[in-house]
């Protein structure tokens, strides 16, 4: 199982890692931590689609990096807005603006290489002979 985690991508590894952090985060802050409403609300949805990503990622499928790049933004951006909040709220939105971030930037570091190849793939096969 070491064996398979050393041979993934150290970008595709932390990205993963960023998601699941951002998960237990959205689930343990809407749920426990500091709901909007005594008890728990609906907000801990947000965490689902993340789930639908996680799978993707470990596997490191090229289509699933792309429209995770983009999912995550709506979290940093919630964070961002939250972080506005006082108390334990701030703390959390700092967490959620961090682990946005880094799973945003180990994605583009990872596809970066891949789109550079496809480009250059893409000019030679248009280049006429």
């Amino acid at each position: 199982m070491i064996k398979q985690w050393l041979a993934k991508n150290p970008y595709q590894l932390i990205a993963t890692a960023a998601f699941v952090d951002l998960f237990i985060l959205c689930v343990a802050w809407e749920w426990f931590i500091s709901p909007l409403r005594p008890g728990g609300s609906w907000l801990i949805l947000k965490a689902i689609p993340l789930l639908f990503a996680i799978p993707g990622l470990w596997k490191g499928n090229v289509y699933t990096m792309q429209w995770a790049s983009m999912l995550i933004l709506l979290y940093v951006t919630e964070g961002l807005v939250r972080i506005l909040e006082t108390g334990t709220n701030f703390w959390m939105a700092v967490l959620e603006t961090t682990f946005g971030t880094i799973g945003f930037v180990c994605l583009l570091a990872f596809l970066k290489p891949i789109k550079a190849r496809a480009k250059a793939l893409k000019k030679e096969s248009a280049t006429p002979k």
